[in-house]
């Protein structure tokens, strides 16, 4: 989904929010300028050496060792394979690749990227704008969104005379595949959008955003696509769902207007469009069951990921600018209490998720841009 805000009151990087010159078409060396191999940690475990050092803010109390895997376009929604040694994202260039297969890079392509070597590989087609991928238990299969089945173009970018507005394309449906592209399935048919796939770490459900009844709501399945069970209905948004650590939970971004705010929702969604105004936290049970709200501070709050310990929630929020430009990453506890303040460059933080052993965290950032608001994915290790 288009992700990034853009308003005066919100700006962000232009990356699809959800994001290749090289020498080949399925590779890009300065993904991960600078890259060495893999070096263990003195326990054994994988410590990141993909990309480059990044001076660490010393407010940043919780991020050491940060690095910078991206360098050029527009990086965004980085999410780690469940072995975490690979990362998976989207990407637009700054300038699109004329030699490569499809579009070149005018809209998101997904890219996955291995962590040790900072090699990066194209696994989505090349065509249609694709967004929010996300790999399988196992890490041998990914699933995305995109529109490449309806037209091998990027779709027209949504019309700005209404204000700021994200497009929901109608051509977007999820699609499932081996890690490196190849054996693409089409994984939903219905008409409308069907995006924002994120898959239980227990390997048995999906869940997903689809306008498919007529308002943006949170649906469940299997992973082949049956037993598909909608758990949210409330008139409004709901996306950007992740299952907590054990299964047993969701957490999402909601937004719920009502009274003129909900006509324009509605009217605008008629449109195949949304307008992006306050955004909340909520968690649920993983049946939808359950629901409590997180947040309630009236800002723009979204990205929500579950801590390793499955009881509290990292997020990206404009909630301490009173401009509403500034987004930094907090944690919370899912009752609503002991708000914390993670990041604090000045700039935008957001999409972060933990790596599943908890070492790691990954999130998109304007900090040392290469261009004007300028979204790149970066790496830290955990501090507790």
């Amino acid at each position: 989904m288009q992700n990034r805000f853009r308003t005066p009151a919100f700006v962000l990087a232009t990356v699809a929010l959800a994001a290749c010159a090289g020498e080949s078409p399925d590779t890009n060396p300065d993904a991960a300028e600078g890259a060495s191999a893999q070096v263990a940690g003195g326990d054994g475990a994988l410590a990141i050496t993909a990309g480059q050092p990044f001076a660490d803010v010393p407010e940043e109390v919780h991020l050491r060792n940060v690095r910078q895997l991206t360098f050029e376009g527009e990086n965004a929604e980085a999410y780690f394979s469940p072995d975490g040694k690979q990362l998976i994202f989207q990407r637009t260039e700054l300038e699109p690749d004329a030699d490569a297969a499809g579009h070149g890079g005018e809209c998101d392509r997904i890219w996955t990227m291995d962590l040790a070597t900072g090699d990066t590989e194209l696994v989505s087609t090349g065509t249609g704008r694709t967004t929010c991928s996300y790999f399988f238990p196992g890490a041998d299969r990914i699933i995305y969104a995109s529109t490449h089945h309806v037209s091998e173009s990027c779709p027209a970018a949504p019309d700005m005379s209404m204000g700021y507005v994200w497009g929901l394309y109608d051509s977007y449906d999820l699609w499932i595949a081996d890690a490196d592209g190849s054996n693409l399935q089409q994984l939903t048919e219905t008409e409308g959008y069907d995006a924002e796939a994120t898959i239980s770490p227990l390997g048995d459900r999906m869940v997903f955003t689809s306008v498919r009844d007529g308002d943006l709501e949170l649906y469940t399945m299997n992973l082949d696509g049956t037993d598909v069970q909608r758990i949210t209905d409330r008139p409004g948004y709901d996306g950007g769902a992740f299952f907590s650590p054990d299964g047993s939970k969701i957490v999402w971004r909601a937004s719920y207007p009502e009274g003129d705010e909900l006509a324009d929702y509605q009217r605008l969604l008629a449109q195949g469009l949304i307008r992006p105004n306050a955004l909340e936290v909520y968690v649920a049970n993983a049946d939808g069951s359950d629901v409590r709200q997180v947040t309630s501070n009236g800002a723009a709050n979204f990205g929500p990921f579950w801590h390793p310990d499955g009881e509290r929630i990292i997020f990206s929020s404009n909630m301490d600018d009173p401009t509403g430009r500034e987004f930094d990453l907090y944690l919370i506890h899912e009752d609503g209490t002991g708000l914390e303040r993670i990041t604090h460059t000045g700039d935008f933080d957001g999409f972060p998720m933990f790596s599943p052993d908890g070492r790691y965290l990954v999130w998109g950032s304007n900090r040392n841009p290469s261009h004007e608001a300028n979204t790149n994915v970066f790496i830290a290790e955990w501090v507790e």
